[in-house]
Parts: C-alpha cells; structure tokens; sequence
C-alpha cells in the first residue's frame, strides 16, 4: 500500500471515530452504580435495619452511604450488605468523632469496606469565627493524614452554611484552599449549593477534582424546599456532564424531610436511572 492511500484510509478511519464518538455523545451516558444515603430512611432503618436495607436494594441501588448503623456491630453490617450485593464506599461521621482520633470509624471502614469517611455536620457553635473555621480545616487535614495511612480518604460534606461571604469568597471557599487535596475531598451536596443561590458549575470550574462524591436531591422552585430528584429546578444532568472535571465517581440520593422515606427513595432512583447526560 502506499503512503498516499494509507493516509486517506486512515482519514476515513479517523472520520467514521468522530462520528461514532458523536453519536455516543448524542445518544448520552447513563450513572452505571447509583447510591442512597441512608439518613433518607433513618426511621424505618431504627425499625427495621435488615429489612430496609433489602428494599433499598430490591429498588435497584448499588451503593449505601451510611449515617450511624443503628446499634449493629461493623461485622453484621457487613454481612448484610455482602448478602443483599450492596457496596457502602462511604460513611459519614461526626465532629466528635473528628475531634477524637477516629479508630472506631476507621475500623468499622475496614469491616464494612468503606473508602471514604466524610464529616457530616458541623455544630453551630464551631463555626461561629472566622476563627473556628480555620480550626475547621486544621482539622480536617489532620484527619485525611490519619485516614490516609489506613488507606482510607477523607471529606467534608457540605450544607448552606459555608457559603457565608468571607472576604473575596465564601467559607467554602476558604476550606477548599485551606485543605490539601492529597487529604480532604469534598461531597458537594447539590441541593444545599442551589439553596444558597451557588452555582454547582461555577464550584467545579474552580475546584477540579476535588468532588468526587455528590448528594443528589433537588430543590423546589421559589423557596427552593427540599424535594424528590425530579421534582425540582436542579439540572442534574447539566452538573454529571462535568464528572471529568469535578472527578464525581459516586451518586448518593438524600431527602433530608421525606413525607414517604421508600417512595421518596423509588422516585429519585427511577429519575437518576433514566437520566441521560
């Protein structure tokens, strides 16, 4: 073959990529895994941890964060959880627990299999200074060392809160400059971005990589309350389209407030599932 009909074999190779990658991209992607955490249906989960956790799975969920386990050892969660096929990348804990030297979290990670470990909430009374929040991030650095020698990553999970102006910026802000990405992710929770008038967009722009995780669960129109993920104003798919830039490798539906814990929970997951982006 010669050189010149190599190279136009090989335009029309490359010609008929572009297309197909074109296509693809028309066509859309889909979440592969789709998580819940597990605070959505915390009172049935006190009621019936085993049980609800198989309904959770019989919806189709691949994944649990979890907020507590209700009185059940580390070793009986993990059973559970092997049983039903349900993967737990992650868990929350709680400023008292980032306080202390977080053994019990990172050994119950290690049973249970978590990845991650991600402050929860912060109590009013530590973040009243500027102060307090420099402590904050202090903190959560020393954390992600700790975690990090067990293999373990650690993150902070966002509210409202952190979007209070301070100086150039916001709060959040200063937490993500302040903490080393090498230690400290984040899980960008979309609905507490959108109620505090943030742009979800604009974050991952200027903090790539560092939102691995997301909370997916919308909000309303007009007071922006806490509603199912379609119910609302939030463009999901707009934001997973981002997931090179932001790093975002896991999903987990939340309703902090929900009427019906399961219901709330099926809606989500079949608008998540059927979400092309």
């Amino acid at each position: 073959m010669n050189r010149r009909l190599f190279v136009k074999r090989l335009s029309h190779v490359a010609a008929g990529l572009t297309l197909y990658n074109s296509a693809a991209l028309a066509a859309g992607r889909k979440l592969s895994r789709i998580g819940t955490q597990l605070y959505t249906v915390r009172r049935e989960l006190e009621k019936d941890f085993e049980g609800t956790l198989t309904k959770v799975a019989a919806l189709g969920y691949k994944e649990v964060e979890f907020a507590g386990y209700f009185g059940r050892r580390p070793a009986e969660v993990q059973s559970i959880l092997k049983r039903l096929r349900l993967d737990a990348p992650a868990a929350h804990v709680s400023f008292s627990e980032l306080r202390g030297d977080l053994r019990a979290a990172i050994d119950a990670a290690h049973v249970i299999g978590h990845k991650y470990l991600l402050l929860a909430w912060t109590p009013p009374e530590e973040r009243r200074t500027l102060e307090q929040y420099r402590r904050l991030a202090d903190l959560c650095n020393e954390a992600g060392a700790r975690t990090k020698r067990e293999g373990i990553q650690f993150a902070y999970h966002n509210h409202d809160f952190e979007f209070a102006r301070e100086g150039d910026g916001t709060v959040l802000d200063l937490l993500l400059t302040k903490t080393d990405p090498s230690l400290v992710d984040f899980e960008m929770d979309l609905y507490w971005v959108t109620k505090a008038g943030a742009d979800p967009l604009d974050l991952i722009a200027r903090y790539p990589k560092r939102f691995p995780l997301m909370h997916a669960k919308d909000a309303s129109a007009g007071e922006r309350g806490i509603v199912d993920v379609g119910k609302g104003t939030i463009d999901f798919a707009k934001i997973f389209q981002q997931e090179r830039t932001s790093g975002m490798t896991h999903v987990y539906v939340e309703n902090d407030i929900p009427g019906d814990a399961v219901q709330s929970a099926t809606f989500s997951y079949q608008t998540l599932a059927n979400l092309k982006y």
